[in-house]
């Protein structure tokens, strides 16, 4: 049961403060003045939830949780209501935590401020966007944009997911094939010419060396890759800056469309949904998942917050971008003008990626075929030399 602190004063009019346990703020306003006082102020402990260590958020939660809130609040639906109905909607930890947003809005509380409690399900803009709907009566608005904005963001993930999927899968399955052939199928083949007294060709050398690598020294190549795993991922992490500006010069603007529409997208919503400048600024940052970028988007809040424009603050962006940026600051329709870059960008980033994915098929079959014309020639090579010393 939470625990509540306040303080208020008796009908004597001495001033009094402490605790008390109650199954919400209203259950404790009543048992504050069963005991004959008066109270000024009552708060309860913040205590931020947070997710469990092997705990996976169910990313399709907030997008649909957020539609059906927005359906039933803008049908005139108490908000109490929509929550209760809500959390009957879902079971587990997310109905754990609806009901105890419920039982905090149904204690005076405010909606964005029940929510903070829950930061590892609730992302900053969004419970800045709630915040902001509630001071201007237009949750119900926030809440649909709200919705909009995150499928939208859903739908882009499950682009890069579904794009990156498949050529996993054919790595995955080149990888089986070929440890299959040098383990099981190769060493059969060239058992033959070890025991021949001719000197073998350097293709079929190389080839008996790969197969017995794979064949008896397996065990080091699992044991190398898991060694080197934790190592690997550290030094990344140590040189995330310098790998993301790599990435942005990277040849083909695949994933920098990504990152242009992730932060278009995001600053167009927050500015759109009334967020201040600066606060817009700061949380577009986090959106991209390129720590240049970011970097580069602090840095120009920094001087916007200076009194300079937004489009010459901004470094490491695309031209075109700025140029919008620009054009939408002299207009005053920045919001209007970064939604139609985000939408730009987008279906540039899902042309180049189809565009990657046909050239990465290309890529395998092509490294396939070569493959398997290598170890076609290491296997007849010598069976042409005996023919050979035969006639």
């Amino acid at each position: 049961m939470p625990v509540f602190k306040y303080n208020g004063y008796t009908s004597e009019g001495a001033d009094v403060s402490g605790i008390i346990e109650a199954s919400g703020l209203n259950d404790a306003v009543a048992k504050i003045r069963a005991e004959g006082v008066f109270p000024r102020d009552i708060t309860a402990p913040r205590v931020r939830h947070k997710k469990h260590f092997f705990q996976r958020i169910d990313e399709t939660f907030l997008p649909g949780m957020t539609r059906q809130l927005s359906i039933l609040f803008a049908s005139g639906v108490p908000l109490i209501e929509a929550l209760q109905s809500l959390s009957n909607e879902y079971k587990g930890i997310y109905r754990d935590m609806l009901i105890d947003i419920k039982e905090k809005v149904s204690g005076g509380a405010g909606l964005y401020r029940a929510m903070e409690e829950f930061g590892d399900y609730f992302p900053e803009f969004y419970i800045n966007m709630i915040q902001a709907g509630e001071q201007s009566g237009t949750l119900d608005k926030v809440l649909l944009r709200l919705a909009d904005f995150l499928e939208s963001r859903n739908a882009v993930k499950s682009k890069v997911r579904s794009a990156m999927i498949y050529p996993i899968i054919m790595m995955g399955v080149s990888l089986v094939v070929l440890s299959f052939l040098f383990t099981f199928v190769i060493p059969k083949i060239v058992k033959i010419f070890e025991d021949t007294e001719s000197t073998l060709p350097f293709v079929t050398i190389v080839l008996i060396f790969i197969s017995n690598v794979f064949t008896n020294y397996w065990w080091a190549l699992i044991g190398s890759v898991a060694a080197l795993f934790l190592p690997v991922k550290r030094f990344l992490e140590r040189r995330r800056v310098f790998i993301d500006r790599m990435i942005l010069r990277a040849p083909g603007n695949v994933i920098q469309s990504l990152y242009y529409a992730r932060f278009a997208r995001t600053l167009e919503f927050l500015i759109a949904g009334g967020l201040p400048m600066l606060s817009a600024l700061k949380l577009s940052a986090k959106s991209m998942g390129n720590k240049v970028l970011e970097n580069s988007v602090l840095n120009a809040e920094e001087k916007v917050a200076e009194g300079h424009s937004l489009s010459a603050s901004l470094e490491h962006f695309s031209p075109v971008l700025i140029q919008l940026i620009a054009t939408g600051e002299r207009s005053g329709r920045l919001a209007e003008t970064l939604n139609r870059a985000a939408s730009s960008y987008e279906n540039e980033f899902n042309r180049k990626v189809n565009d990657a994915v046909a050239v990465f098929e290309v890529a395998m079959i092509l490294c396939m075929a070569l493959a398997v014309a290598f170890i076609v020639m290491a296997v007849l090579l010598p069976i042409f030399q005996l023919n050979m010393l035969i006639k």
